[in-house]
């Protein structure tokens, strides 16, 4: 019996390894045919590719000396009781991740895209939202219970850091960016309502890749996934933003040798509150939010996920206040679980329909220009 359950454990190792080569060849493959396709060379800072492959390999590297640091400060993640079962066995595995590849990508994207302006505003923004999370981060961990900052302290901090970016392009004479570019040529002006939206983005960005952080790998492929599709259509029109989210891509990758399933460590939300403020910062100056919400497609079906069972739940409260629930559990990766999905397959599902996202996203662009 004992010899059969550890062949089934390294079974399921050898399955969270696999998944992560083969994300790694595909991400790193594409790179490279999109950059030879675009007629810049694979190995130059200008690229996809390089950048890409670099940060992965440091973040990785790094991860290994850093990982039994956050052990040893014994920064052990405190499981949900009423989440699925099969995630208290967790309990223990060091968080606050975000604080070692969210500096790895970000000091990257700045070294190669020559400290441009627009990129170490990205970077000072994702590092704001990191901050945040590492602040939510470390009261988990002091109070030793799920309830880290109040909802309403983070959302104030996080508009704060949205108005002072906001602020900054406004100053950086970018507010010709208050109209919206939409596939197929067409353009939406916004005026003074511009502003409002950038805001939402942000907010709304960082919040639904941290609700989407919830398996092992997920939130870090995804997000991968998605910046390398966002890095691919601004290559054209701001090379250095490619760099950014090339960066950022790759160290996601690094991240992934440690927090593949079973996970060693995980992002908390020091990465994942970054993750999301990045990704919109991005999608903001390039004036791609068009694209920016079909490659966050996981991440808004995740969010929409939670806002339904809690509307649901409300409306059908009886008399003793006890409402009836929409989904197993919210957000739907949790739901999927307890409907017998394994981890490893809500994340493959995850990954390949993310793919396919960016996909379409490669395509209209195409078909738009």
């Amino acid at each position: 019996m004992e010899a059969k359950s550890s062949s089934a454990t390294s079974l399921f190792y050898l399955s969270g390894i696999n998944l992560l080569v083969l994300l790694s060849m595909t991400l790193g493959i594409t790179a490279f045919v999109l950059d030879w396709t675009a007629n810049r060379l694979p190995w130059q800072i200008t690229s996809l590719t390089l950048p890409l492959i670099g940060c992965g390999v440091a973040t990785a590297g790094i991860g290994y000396g850093v990982v039994p640091l956050l052990v040893r400060l014994k920064t052990g993640q405190v499981i949900r009781e009423d989440g699925p079962q099969a995630h208290l066995k967790k309990a223990g595995t060091p968080t606050m991740g975000g604080v070692f590849f969210i500096p790895v990508a970000l000091i990257c994207a700045i070294v190669l895209s020559g400290v441009a302006p627009h990129v170490v505003a990205v970077c000072l923004l994702a590092l704001g939202y990191a901050a945040i999370g590492w602040l939510d981060d470390w009261q988990i961990l002091r109070r030793k219970s799920n309830k880290g900052i109040s909802p309403q302290m983070k959302l104030v901090l996080q508009i704060g850091f949205a108005v002072l970016f906001c602020l900054w392009m406004w100053r950086s004479q970018l507010s010709n960016t208050t109209t919206v570019i939409l596939p197929f040529g067409y353009v939406l002006p916004l005026g003074l309502l511009f502003w409002l939206l950038a805001v939402f983005v942000m907010v709304a960005e960082s919040n639904a890749t941290n609700l989407t952080d919830g398996v092992d790998g997920l939130a870090g492929g995804t997000v991968a996934i998605a910046f390398l599709g966002l890095g691919t259509l601004v290559a054209h029109t701001n090379p250095e933003l490619m760099i950014f989210c090339a960066c950022m891509s790759g160290s996601c990758l690094g991240f992934l040798v440690h927090n593949r399933n079973p996970a060693r460590v995980f992002m908390g939300d020091t990465g994942s509150l970054a993750l999301g403020g990045a990704l919109a910062a991005v999608g903001l100056l390039s004036n791609t939010l068009w694209a920016l919400f079909i490659l966050s497609g996981i991440f808004f079906v995740e969010t929409l996920s939670v806002m339904a069972q809690v509307a649901y739940y409300k409306a059908t409260k009886d008399p003793d206040g006890v409402g009836k629930r929409l989904f197993k559990m919210a957000p739907l990766h949790h739901h999927l679980e307890l409907s017998g999905w394994s981890e490893l397959q809500v994340v493959g599902v995850f990954y390949l329909i993310n793919a396919i996202l960016a996909g379409i996203c490669l395509w209209l662009n195409k078909v738009s220009i």
